[in-house]
């Protein structure tokens, strides 16, 4: 996609942080935006904020494939297609080491990853009836490697990674760009939660511009703020041997 002017797009997860932030960038670069969360009253707040006219909102619970698939159908009976959709839902837990209860690990998959499949499972038959389309998938750095005190969440985005580069290889000759963002800490009400220092932390909105520009870029992975991301690309590659020496330092036991 080489411009979002005119282009329909759909955000899921867009009630909040730098999914509510896209949808104001993209909308203010003249695409139409269908926005979808859970919560109607944010949505509709979201709404009213957008630049421009024709824009949408749709609920819907991301862990549920049946939502998911309301959703398309309601966002369909209005716009003519959708050129793009971007999976930026997700349920964090702050990296505190305290232990999590198995509910709440469940609920993380089913929206953090298995909503991820329910999106793909419906709109990728979409994609190959009007021969094209954008998927873009919002994992993390925090998926690069397994992080001290950083499950379930760290087992998520991984997952998210590995889910996009899968997908990249398997849709790319149907004419179909799948596209991986990695962000590192952007300041949203999930990382308010977080009681330690967030190392070059950036705004929602400076988050917003990188992924409006990635998804008119060739590359694969939109990441962001490259200061942070370079350094986490050469932890990922670090022998495991170095990295689980340097991680363990990072332990809340070892201050």
């Amino acid at each position: 996609m080489r411009e979002v002017t005119g282009k329909y797009i759909w955000i899921l997860g867009a009630s909040s942080g730098i999914g509510a932030a896209l949808a104001r960038e993209l909308a203010l670069s003249g695409a139409k935006i269908a926005v979808s969360a859970r919560r109607e009253d944010k949505l509709q707040e979201l709404l009213g904020s957008l630049d421009g006219t024709g824009h949408i909102a749709v609920t819907v619970d991301v862990g549920d494939p049946e939502s998911i698939v309301r959703a398309q159908e309601n966002i369909l009976d209005t716009f003519p297609r959708i050129d793009s959709a971007l999976f930026m839902a997700a349920i964090y837990s702050a990296h505190d080491g305290k232990k999590k209860a198995l509910s709440f690990i469940h609920d993380m998959v089913d929206v953090n990853l298995n909503g991820a499949f329910n999106l793909v499972d419906c709109l990728v038959p979409q994609y190959e009836t009007q021969g094209h389309g954008q998927l873009i998938l919002c994992a993390s750095v925090a998926g690069y490697r397994g992080l001290p005190t950083g499950q379930p969440y760290c087992a998520t985005k991984a997952a998210l990674i590995s889910l996009s580069e899968s997908l990249k290889l398997d849709l790319e000759d149907k004419n179909i760009d799948v596209k991986l963002i990695c962000p590192g800490f952007v300041k949203t009400p999930l990382t308010d939660k977080n009681d330690f220092t967030m190392p070059m932390i950036i705004d929602s909105k400076d988050a917003a511009r990188a992924i409006a520009k990635g998804m008119c870029s060739r590359a694969f992975e939109i990441h962001f703020p490259k200061r942070f991301t370079f350094i986490m690309k050469m932890i990922r590659i670090l022998p495991n041997c170095l990295y689980f020496m340097l991680a363990r330092k990072l332990r809340p036991d070892r201050g």
